[in-house]
């Protein structure tokens, strides 16, 4: 009863926030659990994301599943930009807080709140003017054009609500923060999930929109999730205190985090343009096989963004570690996590390997497409405990301001072996879809054993920021 207490008061401690903790010192095991319980919280909201849309859409039918899948494709280029930019900006708030220097880490949240905007506008102007021209260069049929267009057009004219989720949230995860990133995105998806059903099929006296009504839904909810966000930044009450001086533009602060995130960006653009060369692959086989992937890929995710709340966590010690100058115990702090990490996704993966049809078919009830969802899922989590090692090894040395290492594994892994690995598979040997989902499974547990080379010789202890 006494361990069950301590589990419940720790918990708790974890949830109303770590704001005044000292995560340099002490037990690693008991700063893994909190700053991971929130960071895991959020992770799970953000993956709810990835699959309410699709739950509420798939009624629709194949060709508007196909045209949520074929455009969340293309916005995770700008999840590539926003993740890198987060690294960066997690890194150098962690050691700015790290050293003790407050200051400065306020001056960096303001500097990220210009270079989201910058980014933001530049997306949002492609989006609105060219979503037609978008949907066909990815293989959409004319009829997922026609109805999908406008859901694409308000998804990328909305990107601003993407940036600066990711962004405010990791200046909070930097300064251990991680509670108010999570209560963020609960309030963003308790909206989204209220207006979904709402906008979609125009239910009491909301409007009826369609697979419109998912991107007006998603992007109300994620903007007052922003909003919530700036509270907090400007409250007294945290570490981060946001002020207008903090809004000066610093040259010297943007062009360092710039600088630090190009290898986080170029790391993660690498990885989602060969996943979108590998939907362009599913595409030619058919709306169906596009709406099975898609499916398919959102359940992945849910599992796999929990596990990126851990190795968001490893990030958080290792850079405040290394800022504190302590290595080693920031070693060991990816180590301890790594095995939380293998426990959670290798229990997942069994239970979405039995369960696979049951699990695809709450979304679809389309015979084509719930096979095409069913091989996928089950190839996609074999690799699974490889992958939870993988995702925390790139945290750490993202965590560490080393960007340029895990760029050029993705160059490897992905450009070099993934693609063509697909391709071959998919059309030489004629396994079709199923040697994209192969492929992937291969690439990414590659990416884990190269990760853990690198990650041993230890470089990554070295890096300024």
């Amino acid at each position: 009863m006494k361990k069950i207490s301590q589990f419940i008061k720790l918990f708790k401690q974890a949830l109303s926030g770590n704001d005044k903790q000292d995560f340099t010192q002490g037990s690693i095991g008991k700063a893994a659990f909190l700053l991971a319980v929130p960071m895991v919280l959020e992770m799970v909201m953000e993956s709810i994301f990835a699959v309410t849309d699709i739950f509420f859409v798939a009624a629709l039918g194949a060709d508007a599943i196909a045209v949520v899948g074929l455009t969340e494709a293309i916005i995770t280029l700008l999840y590539a930009v926003a993740i890198g930019l987060s690294m960066a900006v997690t890194a150098t708030i962690a050691r700015r807080v790290g050293e003790k220097n407050i200051e400065g880490a306020n001056l960096v949240a303001g500097q990220t709140i210009w270079l989201g905007f910058v980014v933001a506008s530049m997306v949002a102007l492609i989006g609105v003017f060219y979503s037609e021209d978008i949907l066909t260069m990815m293989g959409a049929s004319d009829s997922v054009i026609e109805g999908g267009k406008n859901f694409t057009s308000i998804m990328l004219g909305g990107s601003i609500t993407i940036l600066y989720l990711f962004l405010f949230n990791a200046i909070f995860r930097g300064a251990a923060d991680a509670s108010v990133a999570m209560k963020s995105l609960w309030l963003a998806n308790g909206l989204n999930i209220f207006l979904d059903p709402m906008l979609i099929y125009g239910i009491g006296p909301f409007p009826e929109l369609g697979v419109t009504g998912a991107a007006v839904a998603t992007n109300i909810g994620r903007g007052v999730g922003i909003l919530y966000q700036l509270y907090h930044l400007t409250n007294v009450g945290n570490r981060i205190k946001l002020e207008i001086s903090h809004l000066k533009i610093d040259w010297e602060v943007c062009l360092k985090l710039l600088g630090t995130s190009a290898g986080g960006i170029s790391q993660f653009l690498i990885a989602t343009a060969s996943w979108i060369v590998l939907v362009r692959i599913v595409s030619s086989f058919g709306s169906e096989a596009v709406a099975g992937y898609t499916i398919a890929i959102r359940i992945v995710i849910f599992a796999i963004l929990p596990a990126w709340g851990l190795s968001n966590a490893v990030a958080t010690l290792v850079g405040q570690n290394l800022g504190a100058g302590a290595p080693d115990r920031a070693e060991k702090s990816v180590w301890t996590i790594a095995k939380y990490n293998v426990f959670f996704m290798v229990s997942i993966a069994l239970i979405f390997i039995i369960f696979a049809q049951e699990i695809i078919q709450l979304f679809t009830q389309t015979t084509s497409v719930i096979i095409y969802g069913v091989d996928c899922l089950r190839y996609v989590c074999y690799g699974y405990g490889f992958y939870a090692i993988g995702m925390i090894v790139v945290q750490a040395f993202n965590g560490a301001g080393d960007t340029i290492t895990p760029t050029k594994i993705n160059f490897f892994c992905y450009w070099l072996f993934q693609i063509p690995l697909a391709l071959a598979l998919a059309i030489a040997f004629e396994l079709g879809p199923n040697g994209v989902f192969l492929a992937i499974t291969i690439a990414e547990s590659l990416i884990a054993l190269v990760g853990i080379i690198y990650f041993r010789r230890g470089h990554w202890k070295t890096v300024n920021v």
